[in-house]
């Protein structure tokens, strides 16, 4: 196995080739939003729950290679960045280098491109300059790649699939298809794992584990969950259910008997 086989098999459990990635690089885009503050407190909850990674920027994974109670996550490099307060936000620049993950432990970077944005152009110069340099260093690149559309088109969703791939991308992630027969034909075009998105807060965690149960029955290698997991008021238990549904092959039914449990004595 060479670097970025290494870096991968963290990430993506050979055994079940499945993960479960949270990505909290929220802050940047919107700020502190719920959930968000204390995020020593929220990543030892993510890392307990057993989430296979952790999408952040380069400053909060500055300080975290500092203490020794986060030597268990492993860390994704989100490299791209945008604000709520630019007119275009979907406009995604480049804020960080394959080098300096290299430099800071990470396993993996990731970057974000929104394709019909006006700056479509250069996000996807982009991609190739990051997708060479994770060639050069052995680092695996996850995509995160949506089509902007007003009206979304049979077909879209499998296209930014496809199109990550095709520019070298090791793992994708994308928005989550209407049904489960979309998400296994778009599973069926690519030959690099799919990961589902999680969206915005659905603010309903039995709909979210029913959206997760799906995705991996339909073919999935997993998801990329941030708002509905860091949102919720135990983040801990919910990559936890998560985790099982994903890892470990258990029943939906089941996991919404353990939440349910949960809330009862948590209200």
């Amino acid at each position: 196995m060479d670097g970025k086989a290494l870096r991968l098999a963290r990430l993506i459990k050979p055994s079940c080739k499945k993960t479960c990635i949270v990505p909290i690089d929220h802050g940047v885009t919107l700020g502190p939003i719920t959930g968000l503050g204390d995020y020593r407190k929220l990543i030892g909850q993510i890392i307990s729950g057993g989430a296979d990674g952790i999408v952040l920027h380069k400053g909060i994974l500055t300080r975290l290679c500092k203490d020794e109670i986060f030597l268990d996550g492993n860390y994704i490099l989100h490299l791209s960045a945008s604000t709520k307060f630019n007119n275009d936000s979907h406009c995604k620049v480049l804020v960080g280098s394959v080098e300096e993950a290299v430099q800071l432990g990470a396993e993996a970077v990731s970057i974000h491109v929104n394709l019909g944005d006006t700056d479509e152009s250069s996000m996807l110069k982009d991609f190739g300059k990051v997708s060479e340099s994770c060639v050069r260093w052995g680092m695996p690149l996850l995509a995160m790649v949506y089509a902007k559309r007003n009206q979304r088109k049979p077909g879209d969703i499998a296209h930014t699939a496809r199109l990550a791939e095709e520019l070298g991308a090791d793992i994708v992630k994308v928005e989550c298809p209407e049904t489960m027969e979309e998400i296994s034909e778009l599973v069926k075009n690519v030959q690099i794992p799919v990961l589902i998105a999680g969206g915005e807060n659905m603010n309903n965690p039995e709909k979210l584990l029913n959206m997760v149960n799906n995705s991996i029955l339909a073919g999935a290698a997993g998801v990329a969950i941030g708002r509905n997991i860091f949102e919720y008021n135990n983040p801990g238990l919910l990559i936890k259910l998560i985790s099982m549904i994903i890892h470990e092959g258990k029943g939906l039914d089941e996991c919404i008997e353990i939440l349910k449990e949960d809330c009862k004595y948590s209200n």
